[in-house]
């Protein structure tokens, strides 16, 4: 659990340096980095085993959010989070960034969900806005191998060249493909200034691989062409090239659309993970039958489309990549011999230097069927986490609910039956609108609407009729709301127009059993009112906390 936290702790702080410097593309993949680290451990979070890796969780999720949207009115707390995780974090870089987050007027957010943002190094419009990552590929298109990089008579470049001919012959990889010393220099070039590309590369693919794998192997496309993925996005479902290609396999609107990809206002199935992947290995299949099963040539015209390589094939008089080669785009050049150093590297990291990459855990989820148009936001309250996990689970989602129909989304692992049975007891009217709270053991609904405002007959009436409270009970909207208690904690201060509740700030080393205490309040109504779970959970000073009046 340590080294888990302290990984974590790694990324943040290498976050906060790249915003320091005004990096904020770097800034937010640091970020986003950090909160992977737990989300891919598997652990169980809500475990009372796990409570130190949860408050630090919990405080992480708060900090980043308050560093990208800050209000005037709350800081983030980058010294509480240190100081919760044991991060040892600078106190003078931290006040800095709080500082500089806290005066920087934030731009609107752009809703329209067609655009893709511009990147800005202006700190003013935050780290980061737009939705998209950089794709790969719009490195590859201007790389150029520099000497070392070309050389291939050294004694370990020709004896990895020897090993690729034993490896094409043996067919040991799947697929034939010519000997070519390029291939060789691209593995040079991930041996020495490309490492940190293929380490990330490599680490990534583990939440992908098997998935995709399976689906070339069904589709009868070799398996290991699935490493085209690490080329096209270092396997990042969000990746957006120049071209206007999108998703883990780039495809371009018009090869997506050829292919069943739908691009509408509320989702684009090229970032799909399943859909998507089946159309790349159905565009790869029908590339390679063209090109009478030259997977070189195959790979190329996925890169810069058949008409490209026809027009090179054409020039060069025969159907070969490397005779061809002259005449087709610097991208596609570098794309195809890019794409076979990798599978060979990925079929035998040790042997090229990468034994100490460990995969990344396979990404993994359930399916459910929800009805048109569900919130995200209730989504991800009856699957117990977070609107930016759901959206990193669907990344084909461009909107804040799903489409207007029914659809099938992808939830956290384990929590797929609880989600539909939530579904089945809550009414279509209730749905999206209302909220979720917890019940206390032994609560009854009178207890309920005495803390949230909702009638017991509306409460039994938006929860199916159950006769007792569920442990997941959903309140409808309702003006007289006063506690719903379901959404992720916020350290906004509360306004003064709810009269049930005062605002108090928690002191250092509170708890919410500490503060209920103190105020003479039940540890759970306290809970309850703030989004918590655990009664038990540290605070960071100057906390805004809600106290139920007596």
């Amino acid at each position: 659990m340590r080294l888990l936290i302290e990984k974590s702790g790694g990324e943040f702080k290498a976050g906060l340096a790249a915003l320091e410097d005004n990096r904020r593309p770097a800034a937010r993949e640091k970020f986003d980095r950090s909160i992977e680290v737990f989300l891919m451990s598997g652990i169980n979070l809500n475990s009372n085993n796990n409570s130190r890796a949860r408050e630090c969780y919990n405080q992480l999720i708060e900090t980043i959010y308050r560093i990208e949207f800050p209000n005037d009115k709350q800081a983030p707390q980058i010294r509480g989070l240190s100081a919760t995780c044991n991060w040892n974090i600078d106190n003078a870089m931290a006040d800095k960034i709080a500082k500089r987050v806290m005066t920087a007027p934030l731009a609107e957010p752009n809703l329209d969900t067609n655009a893709v943002q511009p990147v800005s190094n202006d700190l003013t419009q935050g780290f980061v806005e737009q939705k998209f990552e950089r794709s790969a590929l719009d490195v590859l298109a201007t790389l150029e191998l520099n000497t070392i990089e070309l050389d291939v008579d050294t004694p370990e470049a020709q004896q990895q060249i020897q090993y690729i001919s034993y490896a094409v012959n043996n067919n040991s990889l799947g697929l034939k493909f010519q000997v070519h010393p390029m291939i060789q220099q691209y593995i040079n070039y991930y041996q020495g200034r490309g490492r940190s590309t293929m380490e990330t590369g490599l680490y990534r693919s583990g939440m992908f691989m098997r998935m995709a794998r399976r689906i070339f192997r069904e589709e009868g496309v070799p398996e290991n062409v699935a490493w085209l993925g690490q080329v096209e996005s270092m396997w990042k479902p969000q990746a957006l090239s120049w071209a206007a290609a999108s998703g883990l396999w780039q495809f371009i609107p018009g090869t997506g659309a050829r292919y069943g990809l739908r691009r509408t206002a509320y989702l684009d199935e090229r970032n799909s993970f399943e859909k998507a992947t089946q159309a790349s290995a159905r565009y790869l299949k029908f590339l390679a039958n063209r090109y009478n099963g030259n997977w070189e040539l195959a790979m190329a015209a996925y890169n810069s489309g058949e008409g490209n390589v026809d027009r090179a094939i054409s020039r060069a008089g025969v159907a070969n990549f490397w005779i061809a080669y002259p005449y087709l785009p610097k991208e596609t050049r570098n794309y195809v011999p890019n794409i076979l150093a990798t599978i060979l590297i990925a079929n035998n990291p040790r042997a090229y230097g990468f034994g100490n990459v460990r995969p990344a855990p396979q990404l993994t989820w359930e399916t459910v069927l929800v009805p048109p148009g569900t919130s995200l936001s209730f989504l991800a309250q009856v699957s117990d986490t977070s609107v930016d996990f759901i959206r990193y689970l669907n990344p084909e989602l461009r909107a804040a609910s799903t489409p207007p129909e029914p659809y099938v989304v992808r939830v956290p692992s384990g929590k797929g039956a609880e989600v539909v049975a939530i579904f089945r007891r809550v009414p279509r009217a209730s749905q999206n609108t209302a909220k979720l709270t917890k019940s206390v053991a032994g609560e009854s609904w009178q207890n309920v609407s005495n803390r949230t405002g909702v009638a017991v007959e509306d409460l039994i009436a938006a929860n199916g009729g159950a006769k007792t409270p569920p442990s997941k009970i959903v309140v409808p909207n309702s003006n007289n709301v006063r506690s719903t208690s379901y959404q992720r904690p916020t350290s906004q201060p509360q306004t003064t127009a709810v009269a049930s509740f005062v605002t108090v700030k928690a002191r250092a080393g509170d708890t919410i059993t500490s503060l209920a205490k103190r105020f003479g309040v039940a540890p759970a109504d306290v809970a309850n009112a703030n989004g918590f779970t655990d009664v038990n959970a540290k605070l960071a000073a100057g906390r805004a906390i809600k106290i139920p009046k007596r």
